[in-house]
């Protein structure tokens, strides 16, 4: 589904990927003073982990229209469509760190738009089932989300 950012990213070594991660619903752990690294992006459950290659980031359930926020401070560095025509928007924080936002629509941010942590961004977008999929990169590669939001 998320194929466009996938096509532009080199493959990592499939051999580094750590063993998937239970999932859980981390939203109600979470408060704006959390020591995470980043924010939980929308309120829900991981209904998917990461896997190396086959799931670049976490699908976290939530409810059609639910705001999705920044997850942490950064600048807006792209925003595309997949191949279903869905939109998916990448920010850019320090250290090379990139965030990836899919599942979504009615957004709220353009790209070179400057974004705060918590920021909403863009809202759940209605499907049959509705879910944000987050995606962690550092530069290219990717890497598991729930070591960032733990």
């Amino acid at each position: 589904m998320f194929l466009v950012i996938a096509a532009t990213v080199p493959a990592a070594d499939p051999a580094a990927a750590p063993a998937a991660k239970p999932v859980a619903d981390l939203a109600p752990q979470r408060t704006s003073a959390s020591a995470s690294k980043l924010a939980m992006p929308v309120s829900g459950k991981v209904i998917r982990g990461y896997a190396k290659g086959k799931n670049e980031g976490v699908d976290i359930g939530a409810s059609a229209g639910a705001p999705v926020v920044a997850a942490a401070a950064g600048t807006v560095a792209a925003i595309t469509k997949n191949t279903d025509g869905v939109p998916i928007v990448v920010i850019r924080h320090e250290g090379n760190l990139l965030t990836v936002y899919g599942g979504i629509d009615a957004l709220a941010v353009e790209k070179g738009t400057p974004v705060t942590r918590g920021q909403p961004i863009a809202k759940i977008r209605n499907a049959a089932t509705p879910f944000l999929h987050f995606e962690v990169r550092q530069g290219f590669d990717s890497v598991d989300p729930m070591g960032y939001l733990q």
